[in-house]
Formats: structure tokens, C-alpha cells, sequence
């Protein structure tokens, strides 16, 4: 069944683009993003400064990881729309345009701090606990850019907060129908997500625990908000993100049981993370 327009309740007719200067465009998904970074970085140093890290092993960290986050963002939702890249394959450096995929984000980010932290020896689950407050509120802060842009939608809906979208520029497929505010879900969980964490973070002891709770909580709401998207199914009628958000999960599993082991084996040591 199909939703027109006027069902929905917010009608964005906003130009992604804030300025454009010859080849170098300044957009509301690219500011949403710098904001998100800036957030991470600033509730990160916050958090490693309280638990007395020292600040040159998160900023040795930092930078990497926020490298490696947006190579996995591109790289995953270019896979996952390769049908609109195929033609152009330069599209796939234009960010200001949207197509980041927060999943694909966190395996980077992952597997470029995991890199980086052997090289530096740096206390890797200590800084892992430190810096999830801060990415989950960068996450809800970054889901917001898709606000302008028209990125990370629903299915089409006739509920009342459905979401339409008139300017030619926003990257939502038909002008004409209203769609589910799937970025507005995940940004409330989110948010939801990094009050749960800042109660946490001086209760949870052990090293990594804080951050495997995040990559769990953040694991289960994608999995079931993802139900509401419509993009390429993969497999057992499953989309990118819900396997991205299983494999979240499995990590989050295995860090528990690392944890865990962690704690029965060096009752009486230090652990160097």
C-alpha cells in the first residue's frame, strides 16, 4: 500500500547542501558528522582523564580509529548499494552526499584501534570502557545528519510521525510517499544507550566490561530497528545491517568471556588492558 505525502506529519523541503563552493560542498549529513566526531572525542577525553589514562595513548588511538570508523562506513554502504554506484564509481568519494554506515563504521574502528593499540601497547580495554559513552552519543548525533539528507528511512507508513521529503536533493527514493523515521529510532535508542552507560561507567569494574555492555545494547536495538528498513536482503531474508549487528554482538561475547577470563586468571596481577 502506498502513503502519500500529505499523511505525513514532518515534510523536510531543506537543501542538503549548506554551501557549495565550486567542487567543495558544505552539507548537513558532513556537519552532523564533525559534530559526532567532536562529541566522541570530548566525552572520551573526559572519561580517560577521570580514569587517570594517560591522554597521549587515547589521542595516539583516536585518530586511527576515527580513520578506519569512516573507511568501514563508506566501504559497507557502497557494498550494500552497489547498484547505484556501479555506473559512477567516483560517487563513492563523495561523503558530503551521504551513505555512511554506522555498522560498518564500528567494525573499522575496531579493527583499526586493535592494530594501532598493538603498535603503541596501549591499555586497550581501559580505553575501549573509556570511549563508549562518547561513540554511542556520537552515533545519535551523527544518525541526525540523515534528518536533512533523507538517508537511513523506513519503510513507507501512513502513522503520523511518517517523514516525506520534497527537495531534489535529499537522497530518499520517491518525493511522493512517507516513510518510517528509522534514523529518529536509532538516535533515541542511542541516546537511550549512552544514559544506561554514563550511570555504568563508575560501577562496572572489570576492564572492556563497559564496552562490551555498549556493543551489546547498541548490537540489539540495530538488529530489531533494521526489521523497519527496506534495503537488499542477504540471506534468511536478513539486510547488511543485521548482520553487522550480529557480528557486533559475537564480539561483545567474546569480550565477556575475555573479561571474564581476564578476572579468574590474574586474581593477583595487574592486567596490562
Amino acid at each position: 500500500m502506498r502513503y502519500p505525502a500529505s499523511l505525513a506529519t514532518i515534510i523536510i523541503d531543506v537543501d542538503p547542501a549548506i554551501l557549495r563552493l565550486g567542487h567543495l560542498t558544505l552539507s548537513w549529513y558532513g556537519l552532523a558528522v564533525v559534530l559526532a566526531i567532536g562529541a566522541a572525542l570530548l566525552v572520551g577525553q573526559h572519561e580517560v582523564r577521570r580514569r587517570n589514562i594517560p591522554l597521549d595513548a587515547f589521542w595516539g588511538i583516536g585518530p586511527w580509529a576515527i580513520l578506519g570508523g569512516l573507511v568501514g562506513a563508506r566501504a559497507f554502504h557502497v557494498v550494500d548499494n552497489w547498484s547505484m554506484y556501479a555506473s559512477d564509481p567516483m560517487r563513492v568519494f563523495e561523503l558530503q552526499q551521504g551513505g555512511l554506515a554506522i555498522g560498518g563504521a564500528l567494525l573499522g574502528g575496531i579493527v583499526a584501534t586493535l592494530a594501532v593499540a598493538r603498535l603503541r601497547r596501549a591499555p586497550l580495554l581501559s580505553l575501549a570502557d573509556a570511549a563508549a559513552p562518547g561513540i554511542i552519543l556520537g552515533q545519535a548525533i551523527g544518525r541526525l545528519g540523515c534528518l536533512v539528507t533523507g538517508d537511513a528511512l523506513g519503510k513507507e507508513t501512513g502513522l503520523p510521525w511518517g517523514i516525506s521529503y520534497l527537495n531534489p536533493g535529499a537522497m530518499a527514493p520517491d518525493r511522493a510517499i512517507s516513510y518510517q523515521p528509522v534514523f529518529a529510532y536509532e538516535a533515541l535508542w542511542d541516546l537511550a544507550v549512552f544514559g544506561v552507560l554514563w550511570m555504568l561507567r563508575k560501577r562496572i569494574k572489570r576492564p572492556g566490561a563497559l564496552f562490551a555492555t555498549y556493543l551489546a545494547l547498541y548490537a540489539a536495538g540495530k538488529f530489531a530497528i533494521t526489521f523497519l528498513r527496506e534495503e537488499r536482503r542477504w540471506l534468511w531474508s536478513l539486510q547488511e545491517a543485521h548482520f553487522v549487528a550480529l557480528s557486533l554482538a559475537v564480539i561483545s561475547a567474546g569480550l565477556w568471556m575475555w573479561v571474564y577470563a581476564l578476572r579468574q586468571g590474574a586474581q593477583s596481577r595487574t592486567v596490562p588492558y
